[in-house]
């Protein structure tokens, strides 16, 4: 059978864009193939909004993720395939998908931790406050 990891991957993406967040991908930057800014890998991984405010020409098949974006101003194409793609969460709450060893897929020395969730605890509420306007 073909890896499950692309189908699991769009439709994470869709749910969680259903659902009004914001989704990140967390991508094994060291592997052959991956096309990402490496100013901003950490520790052979990189976190990738994949937004449609901060992407465009998004493409999620079963080879991969690319899309256009800009990172620090400066335009770039980015390619992440698909067996670099560790996770897929929400920002907002962290609620989303680590990936394990699958057929097709490496299995990483050091397994990425999952994503902490936010805290979600309620802000206290602020005093309304009236203001004139002329």
């Amino acid at each position: 059978m073909t890896p499950s990891r692309p189908y699991l991957v769009r439709a994470l993406n869709e749910w969680i864009l259903d659902n009004h967040c914001t989704p990140y991908v967390l991508v094994d930057a060291s592997l052959a193939g991956v096309q990402v800014p490496q100013d901003y890998v950490n520790k052979g991984q990189i976190v990738l909004n994949i937004s449609p405010v901060a992407v465009q020409s998004l493409l999620i098949d079963d080879n991969g993720i690319s899309f256009n974006a800009r990172f620090g101003g400066v335009p770039m194409s980015v390619y992440v395939p698909v067996v670099a793609i560790l996770a897929i969460y929400a920002r907002e709450n962290g609620q989303g998908m680590v990936f394990g060893g699958e057929a097709g897929a490496p299995d990483p020395e050091n397994p990425p931790e999952p994503p902490k969730p936010r805290k979600t605890e309620p802000e206290p509420a602020a005093r309304p406050a009236l203001k004139v306007v002329k």
